[in-house]
């Protein structure tokens, strides 16, 4: 087959946005108050309601999310926080704009985020951990009840990194209320947007009265400025787009869960592994990643059938040049690597872009 041209391709990505949302926004713009204000307030207290915590600390976008989430747990300049090499660099970068060292330890090979066992071993050569952070990578919510043991073990914050994972479940309770913190992400491919956006959630009062100072100058609520801090804050033009999708939410992920389950059927047949659900967890497929031995070949043949695919990630965080002086050894992280590639899942997928992605899948010849 030759390839499509690009009006006719099924993309990888594709922000569901209507007619509720450019009220929402409209409604801001007439309104006058287009930076942070009573808009944000409203889709904080929304988005915290939605994810069963006490507190939410709207920020400018996920990578700040993180920052913050972490500076408003404690971490800072000589701790150590253990994460996972398999994400996007932000989850790094967050550890060390706060001054702190990332420590990496390896992946799970079936679900693609931190192996509780590797995360033990890592923090016991280190000597120690401040923290750990946990993507839940793909939409997948990773496996909080023995991290959480872990970071007891070491008197550790717990930090989620749920930039991937709204509407995900773990034991029936949402992400993002699972730990100490959570950070999420809002930026166009996400499961919900903002354009730009993130939101920091906890159940803890302190760290949220020091999350909401962090991103705001290190202002205190009588106008004093108690530390140093950020402008970090969320517009309301973001938070109205933020109340409308959430309101969608559900139907968004329910969505990608349906498409998910035509694709994996599509591969039944198929030696690529297709992404697993285990016992407990909810999977909301921000991404449908599979592993495959030959990527290149199957994004060709994807490509050819007017299929766009994307790579989530290929290069461990550890060996990107920003991280050189970080020595590690994540060899199930190194494989995924060089093998995964996503496929479109989004909610915004017609009945015939569904059925272009399953038949190329079927006629794959490297199956």
């Amino acid at each position: 087959m030759s390839r499509q041209d690009s009006a006719t391709r099924v993309p990888i990505a594709d922000p569901v946005l209507g007619s509720k949302e450019r009220k929402r926004v409209c409604d801001v713009l007439d309104g006058g108050q287009i930076a942070d204000g009573p808009e944000v307030r409203a889709f904080e207290r929304e988005f915290a309601e939605a994810c069963g915590t006490d507190h939410a600390v709207a920020t400018a976008n996920g990578t700040t999310a993180l920052h913050v989430a972490l500076h408003a747990c404690g971490i800072g300049p000589g701790d150590t926080v253990v994460t996972t090499p398999f994400s996007f660099v932000a989850t790094a970068n967050a550890v060390r704009f706060c001054g702190a060292d990332p420590a990496f330890a390896d992946i799970d090979p079936a679900t693609y985020n931190l192996d509780p066992e590797s995360v033990r071993a890592v923090a016991e050569e280190v000597g120690g951990v401040d923290a750990v952070l946990p993507v839940h990578l793909y939409g997948l919510p990773a496996a909080m009840d023995e991290l959480d043991d872990i970071a007891d073990e070491h008197d550790a914050a717990l930090v989620e990194d749920a930039a991937q994972a709204h509407g995900a479940r773990y034991r029936d309770e949402p992400v993002g209320s699972l730990a100490d913190a959570a950070a999420f992400s809002f930026y166009p491919t996400k499961n919900m947007t903002t354009g730009e956006g993130g939101i920091v959630l906890t159940d803890d009062e302190t760290v949220a009265r020091r999350g909401a100072r962090f991103v705001n100058h290190g202002r205190n609520e009588d106008g004093t400025h108690a530390e140093l801090g950020h402008n970090f804050r969320m517009t309301s033009v973001a938070g109205a787009l933020g109340r409308a999708q959430l309101d969608r939410l559900d139907g968004f992920v329910r969505d990608r869960r349906e498409n998910a389950a035509r694709l994996t059927e599509a591969l039944a047949d198929s030696s690529m592994e297709a992404p697993v659900e285990p016992t407990g967890r909810t999977h909301a497929y921000h991404q449908y990643t599979v592993q495959c031995d030959d990527r290149v070949a199957l994004a060709t043949h994807l490509d050819d059938a007017g299929v766009e695919t994307g790579v989530y990630y290929p290069s461990p965080i550890h060996e990107l040049p920003a991280y050189d002086h970080v020595e590690t050894n994540c060899p199930v992280a190194a494989r995924a690597a060089r093998e995964v590639l996503s496929l479109p899942v989004h909610p915004a997928l017609t009945e015939s872009q569904l059925q272009t992605v399953e038949t190329a899948l079927e006629k794959y010849e490297g199956q």
